[in-house]
Order: C-alpha cells, then sequence, then structure tokens
C-alpha cells in the first residue's frame, strides 16, 4: 500500500456514506480513467455495484473515457462502454455540453474527474457545463473531490480576460489557482452565477498543503500527456509551450518537462534560463526526437525542466521564462503557432492559453522577467480574496 497521509475520496465517500444522493434517481457519471479508488476499482465500476443504485450513462470528457486519445482537439465519438454496456456520451465531440437527449435518463450528474491545479485543462469546465446542463434541464451535481496534485497553497500567473474565455478558460482564475474540483465548482456555480442544484462530496484527511505523492491516493494518468506528478509540477508554465510552434514535450517520455525546438542550441538556452536565477528549479541542457506530434522525427535542442525544491519553485513564471528566452534567442525561427486552438478560431493560441494578449504582448517587447511577474499581483491579489470564500479544506 502506498504511503502517506490517508486520504478518504469523494467517491468513496459518495459510495459509503452519501447513498442516499445515489438512490435519489437514475445516475449519471463523468468520468475518465483516473476515476478510481484507493484499490483502482472505477467509480462505473462503484456505482454499478450498489444495491438500489442505477446508472445509466456515462459521460467522458477530453481525451475520451479511457484517457486513449492522445492529442487535443481530437474528438471522440459517442459509443457503448464495454465493461458496462451503457451509452458513452462523448463531451468532446460536437457538444461539449450535455444535451437533452443525453439526460433523458439522467436525474443526477456525478462528476468525478482529476484536475492537475492549472486553469488550462478542460475537465473542470467539462463540470462546469454539466453543471449549465443540469440547471437548465432540473437535474442535479454530485462533484466527488480529489486532491489538487500540486498542492493547494500557490497561486501564480495572470488571471484570464473575458475576451479570452474558451475550453482552456472559462472563467477569470489565474493560470495556477491552489483548488480542488470541488472548490472550483462551488465557485463557478456561486460567485459565477452558474446555479445549479449542486452537492460537493469533499475528501476526508486532505489539507492544503499536501502534494499528490505527500497522500495514499493512486495516481492514474488523467490525461496521456500527463503521467507523472512531476509532469503536472511543470504543467502550469510549460503549457506555454502548446501556443507556440516549439515542442512541448509530446511524443517524448517526459512530456512538459523536456520541451525545445530544432532550432534550440540546448547549452545556450540552459544558460540563459539559469542566468535568472529561478528558485528551486535546475534547467539541464538537452536533446530529444519526438516521436509525434510537434516536430515528429526532427531532433531538437532544448532543456529538461528538474524541481528541486517544489515549494520554493515557481512553474508559471518558469514556464514564460523558456518561452522569454527562446523568443529573444531565436527570434528569427520562432514562432507563435497558428489558429484554432480548442474551438477558438479567431485568436492566437497563445492568447487562449495565457487568457490575454498581454503576456505575448510583454514578450515581444521584450519586457524584464520582474516587470511580467509584477504584472499579475494586483490581480491575484483581488483573486486570493474571492478565492477565500470558497475553500473547504
Amino acid at each position: 500500500m502506498k504511503s502517506g497521509r490517508k486520504v478518504v475520496l469523494g467517491i468513496e465517500r459518495l459510495c459509503r456514506s452519501h447513498l442516499d444522493l445515489l438512490r435519489a434517481g437514475r445516475v449519471g457519471l463523468v468520468c475518465n480513467q483516473a476515476s478510481v479508488d484507493h484499490d483502482l476499482n472505477h467509480s462505473a465500476d462503484l456505482l454499478g455495484s450498489l444495491k438500489g443504485v442505477r446508472l445509466t450513462a456515462l459521460f467522458g470528457p477530453q481525451h475520451g473515457i479511457r484517457g486513449d486519445v492522445q492529442d487535443n482537439m481530437v474528438e471522440t465519438p459517442h459509443a457503448l462502454d464495454r465493461e458496462t454496456g451503457l451509452p458513452v456520451y462523448s463531451l468532446y465531440s460536437e457538444t461539449r455540453e450535455p444535451t437533452e437527449r443525453m439526460l433523458e435518463e439522467v436525474d443526477l450528474i456525478v462528476c468525478d474527474l482529476q484536475d492537475v491545479g492549472c486553469r488550462i485543462y478542460t475537465f473542470v469546465y467539462t463540470i462546469a457545463n454539466c453543471m449549465r446542463a443540469a440547471r437548465r434541464l432540473g437535474k442535479r451535481v454530485v462533484v466527488c473531490d480529489r486532491p489538487n496534485p500540486i498542492g493547494g497553497v500557490g497561486v501564480e500567473g495572470n488571471i484570464l480576460e473575458t475576451e479570452f474565455e474558451s475550453f482552456v478558460g472559462q472563467f477569470p482564475l489565474p493560470t495556477r489557482h491552489g483548488m480542488t474540483a470541488g472548490e472550483l465548482s462551488k465557485m463557478f456555480n456561486e460567485h459565477w452565477g452558474i446555479g445549479c442544484d449542486l452537492e460537493v462530496v469533499t475528501m476526508e484527511g486532505w489539507s492544503r498543503e499536501l502534494w499528490f505523492d505527500e497522500t495514499d491516493a493512486p495516481w492514474v494518468l488523467p490525461s496521456p500527456n500527463m503521467p507523472t506528478l512531476d509532469s503536472a509540477s511543470v504543467f502550469p508554465g510549460t503549457v506555454h509551450l502548446e501556443g507556440t510552434q516549439m515542442s512541448e514535450g509530446r511524443g517524448t517520455t517526459r512530456p512538459f518537462e523536456i520541451v525545445g525546438a530544432p532550432y534550440v542550441e540546448a547549452g545556450e538556452l540552459a544558460r540563459q534560463l539559469e542566468g535568472f536565477g529561478l528558485p528551486g528549479v535546475k534547467f539541464r541542457a538537452t536533446n530529444f526526437l519526438p516521436t509525434f506530434q510537434k516536430h515528429a522525427g526532427v531532433p531538437c535542442g532544448g532543456v529538461q525542466v528538474h524541481v528541486l525544491e517544489r515549494e520554493a519553485y515557481r512553474p508559471v513564471l518558469s514556464g514564460v521564462a523558456i518561452v522569454k528566452s527562446c523568443f529573444d534567442l531565436y527570434g528569427e525561427s520562432f514562432r507563435w503557432k497558428e489558429p484554432p486552438y480548442e474551438y477558438v478560431y479567431d485568436k492566437n493560441p497563445f492568447d487562449v492559453i495565457a487568457g490575454s494578449e498581454r503576456l505575448r504582448c510583454a514578450i515581444e517587447k521584450g519586457d524584464s522577467l520582474d516587470a511580467i511577474r509584477e504584472s499579475w499581483r494586483e490581480g491575484l491579489e483581488a483573486f486570493e480574496k474571492t478565492r477565500a470564500e470558497y475553500l473547504l479544506y
């Protein structure tokens, strides 16, 4: 058994002590491969085995219910689940929100998805979309909470601006929000006015300072390119590389930790990044060969991001430092990604990821890393005051 603080997950508490919720009507479950209990039993099997509980439909987020679709903007089809025989409705298809037809046999939507602690990750917006559908159609939503894998303390980055809302950012959150999916659901519902009939089933034993590996909860990769906690730790920063023509490490065994491009001189980039003196991190020069996605089969130079002191480490600032350094060093070759990105066809993909055009403009103008970080301060201070009202742990 894995060591660490014992945590009772929301799905486990739902099945053990909140059966009244499940027996109140027909149940639809939003889940994927990471929706498991401590014994790695899948949530669909747990709910399906409970006496008096009628599980009628499954709903899959981005990457599919089994997490087998690698890339962004590759939609998953509707299907029948081989294990349960239930219909599987894809919420990363022609629709991102459950339709009235999908919910005909559902009274209660149970959401059990593992978030990674970054605004730029679609699962919490799948939950938000389910909440909107529930409000419109008179259904109830139960969100089963799970740990924020990178802890619930650190908050970092710029606040998303309304005109840049997308499926990777529906609300004015900072890049690293320091909240759980359950806490975010309450904020979406109450502060930003979704207004559905919502119940959050909290965890027992989890506290804000805990990283995932400090709990006894099992790690199952929540998406194909989030294989480890190390990946999640750097993701709030290096996800910005998705908005460029550089490789963010897809097609390597260390996605989001290894980044670069064919034109990058690995040693030069590493020296530039080390010169910033960023806390808790080491940028090691490396060369790699992506097997798929950007620059597949083409040798790339770059760096591997090694987190040495994760409490001191600032992932967002570190990721921005990589983009800024590559823009400054390799301006003739560096390119921003072209649209579309996550169903947005009329905006720069980097701006969609950043939730603002200000970060890109600051990089293009040559603003210092300190100036970029300072530009976040006022928004973060306001967010933390609002965030405090919705913290459950």
